[in-house]
């Protein structure tokens, strides 16, 4: 049986970054009482800044312009950050100098998966642009910077720059990240199990394990029975 989850996510989102570490959690500890269950991610676009100019804006400016002022963007920063600790997940926030459009590390994830590669090289590839941004103060946005990630998950740079100067899965995520606006999902992460089981927010490995355990059930029952012998 296989147990696929979608997770609706955007790379400058660090509550994505942290349901994504509590995911893995999850995950891992599924895997080990039920090692016989595959269980596949897939990665879909969402854009919580659309108009984010090509080139990016200013991270500070960008967050006291939208949380209110300084003391409004340090708590933002703040409350991230505790939440995490837990997890032993760390942000780098004062190494981030720009916030970047996030449409070439969408098409990058995109085209990672549109090709077959294989879940573990997915999963290196948006672990890889989470810690770029929030780790490592890198342009995400910028596409040496992809080039970069990508070989370092044992991508071609060469296909990887010809891919993004041209317009190779643009109009795939967009279209993505409009079907998913159009499914009522306004807001990330977003985890969609089995297409039928839905949870919102960076939740807790307990509840995301949960959540697993519940669409593998309604796989079962779904499933034919065995034909008599």
């Amino acid at each position: 049986m296989i147990i696929d989850i979608d997770v609706v996510s955007d790379f400058v989102c660090p509550w994505c970054f942290l349901g994504k570490a509590r995911l893995d959690c999850a995950l891992e500890a599924f895997g080990q009482t039920h090692p016989d269950i595959e269980t596949r991610v897939n990665w879909l676009p969402f854009f919580l800044n659309p108009d984010t100019p090509a080139a990016g804006v200013p991270y500070r400016a960008f967050l006291e312009a939208k949380f209110g002022g300084a003391r409004g963007a340090d708590s933002v920063l703040a409350q991230v950050t505790k939440a995490a600790e837990p997890d032993g997940l760390a942000f780098a926030f004062d190494r981030i100098q720009r916030r970047p459009s996030t449409m070439n590390a969408h098409r990058l994830a995109y085209r990672a998966q549109s090709l077959g590669f294989r879940q573990d090289q997915v999963r290196q590839l948006v672990v890889s642009l989470f810690e770029a941004h929030f780790q490592k103060g890198l342009d995400i946005g910028d596409t040496a910077v992809l080039a970069d990630i990508a070989v370092a998950c044992g991508d071609r740079r060469d296909a990887v720059l010809e891919y993004l100067a041209g317009l190779g899965g643009v109009a795939a995520v967009r279209r993505m990240a409009g079907q998913v606006q159009s499914q009522g999902i306004g807001g990330v992460p977003f985890f969609i199990f089995n297409r039928s089981l839905g949870v919102s927010g960076a939740q807790s490995p307990a509840v995301l394990g949960s959540a697993l355990l519940k669409a593998l059930d309604a796989g079962a029952a779904a499933a034919p029975a065995d034909p008599p012998r």
